[in-house]
């Protein structure tokens, strides 16, 4: 069935709303990117064009977001993200006074339904993907695009490996051998922890490779991996690896999944007896963690792209436009990544010769300095991956806590 552009917004709005009611009271709901929440409004603008069947007339580009299942909190923010972006291009002029069409296909929070919804939006003429955030389903949309010859630009993917799956895949994120890193080092350094145990999605390909990247430099700055237990996404009782967690009485529990689980278990971890410092990477970002964790979870520390609260006048000016647009303010760091991947795509298009799939790719792999919310993007022989730096954020009552901003030379010092 088509939805019309009326329609995509009130469903847009009935998630964020469904977002912020899974939340018991305000403080729970505070942004886990920095203080507030998106107050689920519908967008005070109408993008300009139909989000689900081509305009011949414009210039297409496709989004794949987690619209519905567990990782909705980050679909319903790239979304309104990556609309954002468009239709502030749009109305500064687009390319040559023709118009970027936004075309949005729902992951549902699986790899191979990405993989699919990349697939419809390839047929319908796309030149361009941006999404996902998972890197799991973004693995699938870039397998898929490798056949189509089309670019893609992920939000919030992570694992280190996507962009070698071809020289047209690219991130506006940092790598998980950059975060790993920066929480063992902070750990080790700011926290003063000495024998950390690891909980491991073994599900996630993401949250393997964290843990691997954590585990090796924690290991090389003098600390000792007490302990590493397996889990499984989906998972809600996790009584036989943390009985087994505890034995080994860990100064520090390094958990690299998504917030789904990692909530969960720290809450029971803490009923358990089991007393140590919490960490983790940015699949920790939903508020749904506050509500999941409770009290156990505050005072943790997780590795994050982006926070609401930064002072730089880049992420003010963005917050006054998404208050303005949608109310509120990002509920995750995934509004302010999708924003910077649509509108680093779409002003690839203005130094691209022609609107298509091989200028874009050569276009958006010459970008030096984009500025974006998130930070300077660099592309321009990273191989997809720009250099980026990572706050360690502590989650408190009021949400994210900014603690210690690295910089990528802070790892080689």
């Amino acid at each position: 069935m088509t939805r019309n552009r009326f329609s995509l917004f009130a469903a847009t709005a009935m998630l964020a709303m469904a977002l912020v009611g899974c939340n018991s009271d305000n403080k729970s709901a505070s942004n886990a990117s920095g203080g507030g929440t998106s107050n689920g409004s519908a967008p005070n603008f109408e993008p300009g064009f139909d989000t689900t069947k081509p305009d011949p007339n414009m210039i297409p580009l496709g989004l794949v977001a987690s619209q519905n299942g567990e990782l909705r909190p980050w679909g319903v923010d790239s979304v309104n993200g990556a609309l954002l972006a468009v239709k502030e291009f749009n109305d500064a002029g687009g390319v040559n006074g023709k118009k970027v069409q936004l075309l949005i296909g729902d992951s549902a929070s699986k790899a191979e339904q990405g993989k699919t919804a990349a697939e419809k939006l390839m047929s319908d003429g796309v030149i361009g993907l941006l999404g996902e955030v998972a890197s799991g389903i973004t693995a699938q949309m870039a397998l898929a695009a490798k056949d189509k010859g089309i670019p893609v630009v992920a939000i919030g993917a992570t694992r280190v490996d996507l962009t070698d799956i071809s020289n047209r895949v690219f991130r506006v994120c940092y790598t998980d051998d950059f975060q790993g890193p920066v929480m063992a080092k902070f750990a080790y350094e700011e926290l003063g922890l000495r024998n950390v145990a690891l909980m491991t999605d073994k599900k996630q390909p993401y949250s393997t490779g964290l843990s691997n990247s954590f585990r090796n430099y924690f290991k090389k700055l003098g600390g000792t991996v007490v302990d590493e237990q397996f889990y499984e996404s989906g998972q809600t009782q996790f009584n036989g690896q943390l009985t087994n967690l505890k034995a080994k009485n860990p100064d520090g529990v390094f958990l690299s999944g998504y917030f789904n689980e990692v909530g969960p278990i720290v809450r029971q971890a803490s009923d358990a007896g089991i007393n140590a410092k919490y960490m983790g990477g940015d699949g920790w970002d939903s508020s749904e963690i506050l509500t999941s964790g409770g009290k156990a979870i505050l005072g943790s520390y997780f590795c994050n792209h982006y926070n609401n609260e930064e002072t730089r006048p880049e992420v003010k000016e963005f917050l006054d436009k998404w208050k303005a647009a949608f109310g509120g303010v990002p509920a995750t760091t995934m509004g302010a990544l999708a924003y910077d991947a649509a509108k680093l795509a779409c002003e690839s298009l203005k130094k691209a010769p022609a609107a298509t799939a091989d200028a874009l790719n050569a276009a958006i792999s010459e970008t030096v300095d984009f500025p974006g919310v998130s930070g300077s993007i660099t592309l321009k022989g990273m191989n997809g991956n720009p250099p980026k730096r990572a706050l360690v954020v502590r989650l408190a009552e009021s949400g994210q806590v900014f603690e210690k901003a690295y910089e990528v030379g802070d790892l080689k010092k």
